[in-house]
């Protein structure tokens, strides 16, 4: 099947071609570093680490660039707040950024570009708006004038008038039209501050992405992506102005995922851009939901520019992600990023996740299987890095990569993806069952051993795409406890043992029963009995 994504722009599933063969300029935009990262900050990383994964294994080089919003006003206020210089308080939250995608698994990012590494650049964008009739300058701030701007509202599918009604506007009648959006801004007194040639001042915020993205993806990027939350101004006013600039399409497919929300509540968790009610938001407004009318594709829908109250491991959805992986396994929290499709909606609660978590103990204690049987770590077995050099299984564990590739290349569809591992794992369990490979008590096949090891590879190789199964993950089961809970629980398996050698099969029922009901199951084998919490 031909790789196919959802083009926001165009509202349809186009096949994938790139500006350059064989290439991908990937571009997302990242977080203003004025606060600790919440999880709303981890889903567009993981999203699109993911396909950055799936790209390269399918041939294709890729860079990958995440900017970083160092300064604004967020950062202004923030630092006065607590006393402390705005570089100082970027780069304290920048290194806790980079502290959770590394904890999450976001290692394909190539750049990390910082606003204020970039000023020349942007003024330099700016003053060929400027002569090209496209913006103008006002006491010191410079306005793109969005009439000069024929499609204008081209990637929301808004025109000026309709962006106007109900919505607020940014206070300042100067403008031309209430809709110019700042390109520069001039800085108030003890602000930071860059000397340029319409004063001192400081970039708008839209301007930031377009110049560090064409700075190291080039005029014309592959894909742009974001959050939903980011269609209307943002995105739509880095494509009018970059193309205002350059000439040419600014990216060739734009992805937008979808927003976290609390429970079954409408509403994003954590704030998305967090522009409202400052001098940078021009329009406050919604974006609009998906159009696009086809009932086989997930519809997004507009999410509420608020916070929403949902209660996750104590707290508010928008607490610090250190908190929320203090409670749950990293591993488990990327899985269920992934576990529907990136342009949906994700509900987030604790039960949720907690249902993630157990759902990963089967591959888990799949992997224990396989290294009962091997002898060997499934950890350690050598997976392939491409698409063609895949490795070779048996007919029955073959269909279940060709669901996995049919559905990542339908729009990166990772939900449909994770299904087909649960269902490799539940053939994979099978297989061991009906060659008797894990009882014991008779030699098994070499065949048997090898096609178990080659499906394994398989499982190992796929979950590799989404960023899961790469390292050993803990499980709690026999010889992993340690301290008081690991030795009550032998206690209880030697009473179990005890009252199943007396025939008191009551009791031992009984032990079994209870402990199910806390969450602990026993696995008889012929050596000894093992536990787990699931």
């Amino acid at each position: 099947m031909t790789l196919r994504v959802y083009n926001t722009l165009t509202r349809s599933k186009e096949p994938f071609e790139t500006v350059e063969p064989g290439r991908v300029g990937m571009y997302l935009c990242g977080p203003t570093v004025y606060k600790p990262s919440h999880i709303g900050h981890m889903v567009g990383p993981v999203i699109f680490d993911t396909i950055k994964k799936y790209l390269s294994y399918n041939g294709y080089d890729v860079c990958y660039v995440i900017n970083i919003t160092d300064i604004d006003d967020k950062l202004i206020k923030r630092a006065a707040e607590e006393g402390t210089e705005v570089s100082e308080l970027a780069e304290r939250m920048t290194r806790d950024y980079f502290e959770n995608l590394e904890t999450v698994g976001v290692d394909s990012v190539d750049h990390f570009p910082r606003a204020t590494d970039h000023i020349d650049e942007m003024q330099a964008m700016i003053a060929g708006l400027i002569e090209s009739g496209h913006a103008y300058s006002l006491e010191g701030d410079v306005y793109f004038e969005v009439s000069q701007d024929e499609d204008y509202g081209k990637l929301s599918g808004r025109s000026v008038d309709a962006t106007l009604a109900g919505t607020r506007v940014e206070a300042n009648q100067r403008k031309r039209h209430p809709a110019d959006f700042a390109l520069w801004k001039r800085s108030r007194e003890g602000e930071p501050a860059w000397e340029s040639p319409w004063g001192a001042g400081r970039p708008g915020w839209h301007i930031e992405c377009s110049a560090m993205s064409i700075k190291l993806l080039g005029e014309s990027l592959d894909i742009h992506g974001g959050g939903l939350d980011l269609l209307f101004p943002h995105h739509e006013n880095e494509l009018a102005q970059s193309e205002s600039c350059t000439g040419k399409p600014f990216a060739r497919y734009w992805l937008h995922n979808g927003l976290m929300q609390s429970g079954s509540e409408a509403g994003k968790v954590g704030g998305g851009h967090d522009r409202h009610g400052d001098a940078d938001a021009d329009l406050d407004a919604n974006p609009d939901p998906d159009p696009d009318p086809k009932a086989d594709e997930p519809e997004l829908e507009a999410e509420q520019n608020q916070q929403v109250a949902g209660k996750l491991a104590g707290s508010q959805g928008a607490a610090s992600v250190k908190d929320l992986f203090a409670v749950h396994h990293p591993e488990t929290v990327r899985f269920f990023l992934l576990g529907t499709h990136y342009r949906s909606p994700i509900e987030l609660s604790d039960q949720r996740i907690e249902e993630t978590g157990r759902s990963l103990q089967g591959f888990y204690r799949l992997f224990e299987t396989f290294q009962r049987i091997t002898g060997e770590s499934a950890y350690d077995l050598e997976v392939a890095a491409s698409r063609e050099a895949s490795v070779v299984v048996d007919d029955e564990f073959g269909s279940f990569r060709d669901r996995f590739l049919e559905s990542m290349d339908d729009d990166f569809n990772t939900g449909g993806a994770v299904g087909a591992l649960f269902d490799l794992r539940t053939a994979i369990n099978a297989f061991i069952d009906s060659r008797g490979l894990d009882d014991g008590e008779s030699a098994v096949e070499e065949s048997s051993v090898s096609s178990l090891v080659a499906a394994v590879t398989l499982l190992r190789e796929l979950g590799g795409l989404l960023g899961v199964f790469r390292d050993p993950a803990q499980s709690e089961s026999a010889g992993d406890g340690d301290g008081l809970v690991e030795d009550l629980m032998q206690v209880l398996i030697g009473l179990r043992a005890v009252a199943r050698e007396q025939k008191n099969y009551e009791l031992a029922d009984a032990i079994r029963d209870r402990l199910a009901e806390l969450g602990i199951t026993f696995e008889d084998r012929n050596d000894q009995t093992l536990w787990r919490r699931e």
